[in-house]
């Protein structure tokens, strides 16, 4: 990718105008646009392919810090485009189940602002990103049991995770609508905020993350926190004594605490494709 504090992506590359998904880079924050705001931006195959190709270039730059994933427009992502799912009624689908995860398990962090309406598939993508805004009058919902689906993408892991498994099942076999207000009292999101607010607060977030934090401390963190939901308390301290003594010996350690004493912001590297 270029080395210019802020671009676009080019006309022959997926963040093209009239592309499915949009990608603009400023500084160390990477903005992800969902872009079929005429259909409240549905999700379709293409649109799948060209995120996650996206995400993947994301994680492998080492200007990019940080991403903001978000809808053009009025919604977030409405679920998949009912027209397109309407010709395999009937046909058995294979399905990848753990893509939507991706963004749970990249290295870098990713924020979603939800600006909208945001089911099903949309849904999903927004639960799997690391820190969530939503609009508070968004309207969130599952969706899947009212198109005799079920809890697809994962969704039934990690959303008790965030909710607790009462709610969740609440969320997952009712499939009722929740605004965003109501998705942060029940800690579905992190951050509710009026419409026009969510994506410059969001942006700012990750602008913070970008210019501020360790790229490889995050990293490190991410995959601490998802490795521990599955392990005890005893497994998660010895990981980070080992850890934390990798951390003590790092440039980044000593770019912190220098940084610090000397009043000036941190100049943390980037993260490459292979490191």
């Amino acid at each position: 990718m270029a080395d210019d504090s802020t671009y676009r992506i080019t006309s022959e590359d997926p963040g093209a105008d009239g592309a499915p998904v949009l990608g603009e880079r400023d500084g160390g924050v990477l903005r992800l646009t969902l872009n079929r705001p005429d259909r409240l931006n549905a999700w379709t195959p293409q649109m799948a392919e060209r995120m996650f190709a996206l995400l993947r270039e994301a994680d492998a730059d080492p200007q990019v810090r940080a991403i903001v994933i978000t809808g053009a427009g009025r919604a977030f992502c409405a679920g998949a485009d009912m027209e397109a799912l309407s010709g395999i009624s009937g046909a058995r689908l294979e399905v990848d189940g753990r893509s939507m995860a991706l963004p749970a398990t990249l290295r870098k962090p990713v924020v979603a602002a939800i600006n909208g309406p945001a089911a099903g598939v949309g849904l999903a993508l927004a639960l799997f990103c690391d820190v969530r805004f939503a609009a508070g009058d968004a309207k969130l919902t599952t969706s899947f049991s009212r198109r005799g689906l079920v809890a697809e993408y994962g969704v039934a892991w990690q959303l008790p995770r965030l909710v607790g498994q009462g709610r969740a099942l609440d969320l997952l076999l009712s499939s009722r609508v929740v605004l965003g207000e109501e998705a942060l009292r029940m800690g579905m999101v992190d951050f509710s905020l009026p419409r026009e607010e969510v994506l410059a607060e969001a942006l700012s977030y990750a602008g913070t993350l970008a210019a501020e934090c360790s790229p490889r401390s995050m990293a490190t963190i991410k995959d601490q926190v998802l490795r521990a939901q599955e392990g005890g308390l005893d497994a998660a301290a010895d990981e980070a004594a080992g850890l934390m003594a990798d951390a003590f010996a790092s440039d980044d350690f000593a770019e912190g605490i220098g940084s610090y004493l000397e009043k000036r912001p941190p100049r943390f590297l980037g993260l490459g494709a292979q490191e």
